[in-house]
């Protein structure tokens, strides 16, 4: 016969459930929900109030106030509603960015024992929708980095897997060539008014492109870096506020340095795209970016934001969220000092 799965809390779970009609308590790493013992209890609702949203192991043994009989702790048992999770912490202030950081490959096994998590030997995406872990201890381990030499099942179908994964240089083999010809059109639109939908006339831009003024090109690329601007308020808006949080972004951060997924692959961001399409076929080349700040080769400007972003996942994940500019950072005081 199966059993119910426990649920997990945090402190922080506990501590929200102060009230006299929603008081919660932990004791030994398990936690209560008492709110309808208090008027039962012998010793008044005060005295648990007090000790309202903490740890009472130890008043449960003060020996001043009152020693609890076994028969208490029995009845305390039957207001179990789950468990305290782990509280280990990856993430580190004292975290220093290097150009040379490698990090360690995680137990996977060893892991999911302490942590009763996710289970990266397992498809993730199934194990969040039937999680039995509250909201809090989701934000606190999803921001616990992992690392593993392969790449972890998302679905458990592979014909759904599969377009979950890409690698970096599809992102600008696909959108370059719609990037290009977009910009190409809007040049041609500044010299000559609306064109013909694509269907009709597709070469169209290209046949008069040499005859577009130079004062056309220079209003195109008005547009571009403009577009460039809002992409960098976009993704820290993104990155800080997600609502599908672990499809769009959450596995990023538990799996930051998975090499197949660093961007999103097209099927997923065609699935997706309708409010965002105009915007990125005028800033694709900013979507890549994310893929060098965790990677590769860079110049002096893209190593440094490589050392910025990699201090978000492994040293104050609450700052930093801009991944091409920390501008937006600055201006809503989210900079992370190094």
């Amino acid at each position: 016969m199966a059993t119910k799965r426990v649920r997990i809390y945090t402190a922080e779970d506990v501590a929200e459930h102060t009230a006299p009609g929603n008081c919660w308590v932990s004791r030994k790493g398990k936690v209560y929900d008492v709110s309808k013992f208090l008027s039962d209890h012998p010793g008044g609702d005060d005295y648990i109030l007090t000790h309202a949203g903490k740890d009472i192991d130890g008043a449960m043994k003060d020996a001043v106030d009152h020693v609890h009989s076994d028969s208490a702790y029995d009845m305390l048992d039957e207001f179990c509603i789950g468990k305290l999770g782990s509280e280990e912490a990856i993430v580190d202030e004292n975290w220093e960015a290097r150009d040379d950081f490698h990090p360690e490959e995680t137990d996977t096994a060893a892991d999911f024992e302490k942590n009763q998590f996710l289970d990266l030997k397992k498809p993730l995406l199934k194990q969040v929708w039937f999680s039995n872990f509250s909201k809090s201890y989701y934000l606190q381990q999803i921001h616990q980095p992992r690392h593993v030499v392969e790449s972890a099942r998302l679905f458990g179908p592979s014909y759904l897997e599969v377009f979950t994964k890409t690698m970096w240089y599809v992102v600008p083999i696909f959108w370059g060539p719609i990037t290009t010809y977009l910009f190409l059109r809007s040049v041609i639109q500044f010299t000559a008014g609306p064109l013909p939908p694509f269907s009709s006339q597709p070469l169209l831009p290209l046949s008069v492109l040499f005859d577009a003024p130079m004062e056309s090109f220079m209003k195109t690329l008005a547009c571009f870096f403009l577009g460039n601007l809002i992409w960098t308020l976009l993704e820290y808006t993104l990155h800080q506020f997600l609502t599908l949080h672990f499809l769009l972004h959450g596995v990023h951060h538990y799996l930051p340095m998975d090499r197949l997924r660093l961007v999103m692959p097209p099927p997923l961001f065609g699935a997706l795209q309708a409010p965002f399409t105009r915007l990125a076929h005028i800033t694709f080349c900013m979507i890549a970016c994310t893929t060098a700040l965790h990677h590769t080769m860079l110049p002096a400007y893209l190593r440094e934001m490589k050392k910025y972003h990699l201090a978000h996942h492994y040293k104050n994940f609450e700052l930093a969220f801009g991944v091409t500019s920390k501008v937006w950072d600055i201006v809503f005081g989210t900079y992370l000092q190094l």
